[in-house]
């Protein structure tokens, strides 16, 4: 597995990260104390996840005033998406083998 795919892994791991990452994702681009009211944590928590998933390439910022907003850059999820339909080729192609060697042993 390639560093992309352990990085994305490992940030999206966390189930805060990924619910802010949602969130962004559903709802738009928002601010960390809009961020905040909906994760469940503090707010310096809130900065630091939004500070992972922007080091892995989730997120941008937007600085405006006193204000950073932040929004959710789907597309990064590619190497994700495409590595989880190689492996669901994989595993077609497996349970196929497997369904044709079932097959002859009831010959």
């Amino acid at each position: 597995m390639s560093d992309t795919h352990e990085i994305l892994f490992r940030t999206l791991a966390d189930p805060t990260r990924r619910g802010i990452f949602e969130q962004l994702c559903r709802e738009g681009e928002q601010t960390v104390g809009a961020l905040t009211v909906q994760a469940g944590v503090s707010q310096p928590a809130v900065s630091k996840h939004l500070g992972v998933l922007k080091q892995a390439g989730l997120v941008r910022d937007r600085p405006e005033g006193r204000l950073t907003h932040y929004s959710a850059l789907p597309g990064a999820l590619t190497p994700l998406t495409d590595w989880t339909r190689q492996m669901a080729g994989f595993w077609e192609a497996k349970l196929d083998d497997l369904e044709d060697l079932m097959k002859r042993m009831d010959q």
